[in-house]
């Protein structure tokens, strides 16, 4: 128990940083202008394909792997 006590925050921190990363490789569809109110898109929509689904999925799984050693973390 006590090694997975010393691990555990170092693998924390490598899915944090792999998440990030993953949600900095994804495409935005409206960009920065959205956020304030612009960027109208007309709520048009595409489906995601290839390299794009990848890191959707990818990104998914990592924040569920992120989330279950972060409750993890609370019972070691």
């Amino acid at each position: 128990m006590s090694f997975l006590a010393n691990i555990l925050p170092w693998i924390q921190v490598i899915l944090a940083v792999l998440l990030v990363i993953l949600i900095l490789l994804q495409q935005s569809q409206e960009g920065l202008g959205s956020a304030f109110g612009g960027g109208a898109s007309g709520g048009v929509f595409h489906a995601k394909r290839g390299a794009e689904k990848f890191l959707f999925v990818s990104t998914i799984i990592l924040a569920v792997l992120f989330i279950i050693l972060n409750i993890l973390h609370l019972f070691v």
